[in-house]
């Protein structure tokens, strides 16, 4: 075959005769012919049928937090923090920060620190796509600000979209991604080499009411089906 403009290899095919005559204890005649085929075509074809069977990807929601104190660089609080990754974790577990590598997925190397600082929980709203994030206040000895909110023990509330989360002289800059998935969420955490009250201008942020344990508010825009995290009962004053 010419001028077709394809890459074509040309591969034997084996064909025996049968004449009708007698061997005469020997192997049949064999005759090979020109068989012609396109190499590319049918890898192309293969490529395709795979991409579209293929299960459809679905985003994933991400909190991207940017940490922050004026010590950092002296004490090396965050050394056991992976900046500039995206971490996995599944939605139903909660995400804690503090002093205790052991009960905490995320480690603060800071005696002032409480061993169960805060947690992180993801859940998404009653019949509604909406990802949220719940903060809860572990400490009995630190209070904890989100924005202009303060949390005392125990105390939660829902993460706006962009807000920063103070305890200490630690300042964290919490923002979240939507996503699609309601499995797992992925953590994004950065450093900032500047405070960030004074880097970001937040004229407008929001002031929140804090939920109690019980999980009894009197707002009407905070979600009332939300299950209590694990308690820190041990934490020391």
């Amino acid at each position: 075959m010419e001028g077709g403009g394809m890459d074509q290899r040309v591969e034997p095919e084996v064909r025996r005769e049968n004449s009708g005559e007698k061997s005469c204890g020997r192997s049949p005649r064999i005759r090979l012919e020109k068989v012609y085929f396109c190499p590319k075509r049918s890898r192309t074809l293969f490529i395709m049928s795979s991409f579209e069977d293929a299960e459809t990807e679905e985003t994933v929601p991400c909190l991207h937090m940017t940490f922050y104190h004026p010590c950092q660089g002296e004490k090396m609080m965050f050394r056991c923090l992976n900046f500039g990754e995206r971490e996995q974790v599944r939605a139903d577990e909660a995400a804690k920060f503090g002093r205790d590598s052991s009960a905490c997925r995320y480690s603060l190397m800071d005696a002032r620190v409480s061993r169960i600082q805060f947690s992180l929980q993801f859940y998404r709203k009653l019949h509604s796509s909406e990802c949220c994030f719940e903060i809860k206040n572990l400490s009995k000895r630190t209070k904890l600000t989100v924005n202009q909110t303060e949390l005392g023990y125990l105390n939660k509330v829902d993460l706006p979209w962009r807000c920063v989360v103070c305890f200490g002289d630690y300042q964290i800059l919490a923002e979240i991604q939507e996503g699609e998935s309601v499995d797992y969420f992925e953590t994004h955490l950065h450093l900032a080499e500047v405070p960030i009250l004074q880097e970001r201008s937040l004229p407008s942020l929001p002031s929140l009411q804090p939920v109690p344990e019980s999980g009894i508010s009197s707002s009407i825009f905070l979600c009332q089906d939300k299950s209590p995290t694990e308690m820190d009962e041990n934490e020391p004053c």
